[in-house]
């Protein structure tokens, strides 16, 4: 029946009222309840980013000496705060070469040494924050020029050190003392170092061999799957890092450093005391005059001395690298040996094994030469190094006017004596010498032992592996956002009888 207009609104007006009572959304405690859902889920996710996200990043520092047998070097390191003797990528932040010799050249100037050191180490007080000062850990670490001292004069190695340590202690960071590397321990933490900052370590890739070249010896260390130790177990370092156990065979070899060798060639030829000798490891046209007393001034040489030499003798160049070659040769024992298989001077190397990074003095040197392409055929580095040598003085300094004389008059000798080591010593061949990479740097950091020696000694390398997080921040607010929104939704769609409820109207008939 047609209800006439005025009584249809009012039934209307009626039914719109009761259906606003019924409705739940025109409750009060359906909104509070709506609103406090919101604001719960909007908190939730609030709190999830503010506790997880990355806090503002601070630093520690490391500080380490490394007091060669030609100069020293200062290295400043820095990690992440809060993953101290965890998982905190150790990275090199500044260096400074100290001005001047190695500190063992100062063995009638004790404290000459020490003061040697202050110019670098006033760059470590501004580098630093000084907040950070008082605990960052400072070492010293002396290689092959300081234990050529301690063999020749103990008493002149220990003043050297009281100098040093009192010079290191006047500056306000903690000093951690210093002392003499062993060649083991050289030789490991280069390899420890090279491998650490290639990321091989913590993910457990082969490793690569470390070759390094200082001016009094030279190391060689690398992981070999057929040595276990048992031959030759001096030669054995056993690491476990990151979860890994490493069987890493080494060897320092003292007196074999380029400025020693070159000592023991020169010595070599001059052993019966001539007045004169012509040096193929020399330019054509190079004649300088030098003391025997001066050249024969070390232990790796000293009893070698001929009777009664002239004062001096007129050092000749030739510019000959295959006669150059011969001479180096001699002062290697390559055919003695006890062992299975040796490298030279009888001392066992088991066979060389995966990638090598040649670093120090092998960089600087074959870099000037332009050689460290070892994509290029060995023969043709020979060549290239063939006719080098036989450039003449002259013309040699005017293409490189700003290199000192001592160094450019060496390059032939230390070219030469590098192929030599690596191909008659270390019986690299034509074949695996494209495995060497000559390297300065990794990712920034200077390849070397004195980053693998801080680690150590701060303990940053675990012997296990770290446990790492099931996700990272960014996938873990991610979660928590998915979460809050599925539950913001099932709330809704749970109210949804009730609007079905309350939207239904009343039929009129």
């Amino acid at each position: 029946m047609l209800l006439p207009p005025l009584i249809r609104g009012y039934f209307i007006e009626v039914e719109d009222r009761e259906m606003k009572e019924k409705n739940p959304w025109h409750m009060p405690v359906t909104i509070i309840i709506s609103v406090i859902g919101v604001i719960a889920i909007v908190a939730l996710v609030t709190v999830a980013v503010l506790q997880n996200k990355p806090l503002h990043q601070k630093y520690k520092y490391g500080i380490v000496l490394d007091a060669g047998s030609s100069h020293t070097a200062l290295y400043i390191y820095q990690w992440p705060a809060e993953k101290d003797n965890n998982t905190g990528r150790v990275e090199q932040t500044h260096s400074c070469k100290v001005k001047g010799k190695g500190i063992s050249s100062y063995a009638a100037d004790p404290w000459g040494a020490g003061e040697s050191l202050t110019v670098c180490m006033q760059e470590a007080k501004q580098q630093v924050p000084v907040k950070r000062h008082h605990e960052t850990p400072l070492y010293l670490g002396a290689t092959a020029g300081m234990r050529l001292l301690n063999m020749e004069n103990s008493s002149a190695s220990d003043k050297v050190f009281e100098a040093v340590e009192q010079a290191l202690q006047r500056f306000p960071f903690s000093y951690q003392g210093a002392r003499i590397l062993s060649g083991q321990e050289e030789g490991a933490f280069g390899w420890v170092t090279v491998n650490y900052l290639d990321d091989r370590l913590e993910q457990g890739l082969e490793t690569t061999g470390a070759l390094d070249l200082g001016g009094a010896s030279t190391q060689i260390s690398f992981v070999s799957d057929k040595y276990d130790g048992s031959e030759s177990p001096s030669n054995s370092v056993t690491f476990r890092l990151y979860g890994n156990d490493y069987n890493l065979y080494t060897h320092s070899f003292l007196c074999y450093g380029k400025d020693q060798a070159l000592r023991m060639a020169l010595a070599y030829q001059t052993q019966l005391g001539p007045r004169t000798i012509s040096d193929p490891c020399f330019h054509q046209g190079y004649n300088v005059s030098k003391e025997y007393s001066e050249l024969y001034n070390s232990p790796c040489v000293s009893d070698r001395k001929p009777n009664g030499p002239p004062v001096t003798f007129n050092h000749q160049g030739m510019g000959n690298f295959q006669q150059c070659q011969e001479v180096v040769k001699r002062i290697f024992n390559l055919t003695s040996c006890k062992y299975s298989q040796c490298s030279f001077n009888g001392v066992f190397q088991p066979l060389l094994q995966g990638p090598f990074g040649a670093f120090s003095a092998y960089y600087f040197v074959m870099n000037f030469l332009n050689l460290t392409d070892t994509s290029t055929p060995l023969e043709t580095v020979k060549d290239k190094l063939t006719q080098y040598c036989a450039t003449s003085w002259a013309q040699i300094r005017l293409e490189h006017p700003n290199v000192k004389t001592k160094y450019l008059a060496e390059y032939c000798f230390s070219g030469t004596y590098i192929l030599t080591l690596l191909t008659e010593g270390y019986n690299f061949t034509s074949e695996s010498y494209s495995n060497i990479n000559f390297i300065k740097k990794i990712k920034g950091s200077d390849a070397g032992w004195t980053l693998g020696y801080m680690l150590n000694l701060t303990n940053m390398i675990p012997a296990e592996a770290p446990d790492s997080p099931l996700l990272p921040h960014t996938g873990y607010v991610s979660i928590v956002t998915v979460m809050a929104l599925l539950l913001f939704l099932l709330f809704i769609l749970s109210l949804r009888p009730l609007w079905l409820r309350c939207s239904k109207r009343p039929q009129i008939v």
